[in-house]
């Protein structure tokens, strides 16, 4: 992945525009950064419908509904984590499809992952699917590439949902 590049949200709004289907975010390491690349698109609100911020723990289970339970277990940089952010905002948000970040963006590890390690996911109502993107580079470059993988893995599960081809799932 490369974080070098910028992030563009405009083909996935297009894709959801033709489809008639809403988006909604749910970010931690990327703090709003995901909602604010997809609102630099004109004519956004023709899908986006809104974000959360689940900086805090705690408001990764009071809002979004995440098993507090797994956080104990597991910490917040985990596959399952990021797949409850998701459904969370898509239920929350009342959206078609919700994108979720989760993960270490730096400078120095935490929660014993290294910066760098960051959980994607999508869902939609055909499911919720992650991804484990691993970046290098300053904490800018992680949240940047953390914000390219979340689009990327949207316009998949949009493919998915749909029952277009090119998706692996995960």
């Amino acid at each position: 992945m490369a974080a070098d590049a910028a992030p563009d949200a405009g083909p996935l709004l297009d894709q959801l525009a033709v489809r008639g289907w809403s988006l909604g975010t749910a970010e931690s390491l990327t703090g709003g950064l995901l909602a604010a690349t997809i609102v630099a698109v004109p004519g956004a609100s023709r899908v986006f419908s809104g974000a959360v911020v689940a900086y805090d723990p705690a408001v990764k289970t009071s809002v979004l509904g995440v098993d507090r339970a797994l956080i104990d277990r597991v910490g917040t940089v985990h596959e399952d984590v990021a797949c409850q952010m998701a459904v969370g905002a898509r239920r929350v948000l009342g959206v078609d499809v919700a994108l979720a970040t989760t993960g270490v963006a730096g400078p120095g590890p935490s929660e014993g992952q290294p910066a760098g390690t960051v959980w994607v996911a999508c869902a939609t109502a055909k499911g919720v699917t992650a991804r484990l993107v691993t970046l290098s580079g300053e904490r800018s470059a992680v949240r940047v590439g953390a914000v390219l993988a979340a689009l990327a893995l949207g316009q998949q599960g949009i493919l998915s949902a749909d029952g277009g081809t090119g998706y692996g799932g995960a």
